[in-house]
């Protein structure tokens, strides 16, 4: 069975995505300790709130560290949900310049709306637009709809990194990929049985 990392850094209520990879097949194990993320033979970064602070977080725990030892030089496959999708960006602007995880190449940028009509922060289902193909995406149609709750996108500097856009204030990135770095703007663990679909597949990569 897959061992499946969830971190634990202090920016979200983390039982629902382990329910929903337990229901999916994985173990999951919420954690802080650098041994369990060591041991596991996948990595979830979820996250809810301020890019600053999740970054500080992170830093504070030299979970940053474990992360890029784990997931970069062993290439143990990743999965950024939300917030954890944005700190892979190489800097957020929420308030302040902060440096991220930098696997991603590009910054993340308050959403802009084009009308009056355009509600920030974006909360609700959203379709997502895949052309690229991904074994994260498997069986799964283009423009099906995810569940969003997030006021700041990624701004992806290479377009080859891009997995999925929607269409919200223009559009905006809501899927990347380097590699076995994937990250999802969307929360899968709320998006029902295609979101379920979707952490099968990383699951299985």
């Amino acid at each position: 069975m897959n061992r499946v990392a969830i971190i634990d850094y202090g920016m979200c209520n983390l039982d629902s995505i382990a329910r929903a990879v337990e229901e999916c097949g994985g173990d999951a194990c919420v954690t802080h300790r650098s041994e369990d993320i060591e041991s596991a033979s996948r990595v979830i970064l979820p996250g809810v709130g301020a890019y600053p602070d999740a970054m500080h977080n992170l830093r504070e725990r030299d979970l940053d560290k474990v992360l890029q030892d784990q997931v970069i030089g062993k290439q143990i496959p990743f999965l950024g949900i939300c917030l954890g999708m944005q700190l892979l960006a190489t800097r957020g602007w929420e308030g302040q310049e902060t440096t991220g995880l930098g696997w991603i190449d590009g910054d993340v940028m308050r959403l802009e709306p084009r009308d009056a009509e355009t509600r920030i922060p974006h909360v609700g289902w959203n379709e997502v637009d895949f052309t690229a193909g991904s074994d994260l995406f498997k069986g799964i149609t283009p423009g099906k709809d995810f569940y969003f709750v997030h006021s700041y996108s990624l701004r992806c500097s290479d377009d080859r990194q891009i997995l999925a856009r929607t269409p919200y204030c223009g559009d905006f990135v809501s899927a990347v990929q380097r590699d076995l770095v994937f990250g999802v703007q969307f929360h899968p663990e709320k998006s029902q049985r295609t979101g379920f679909q979707l952490l099968k597949n990383f699951l299985a990569i």
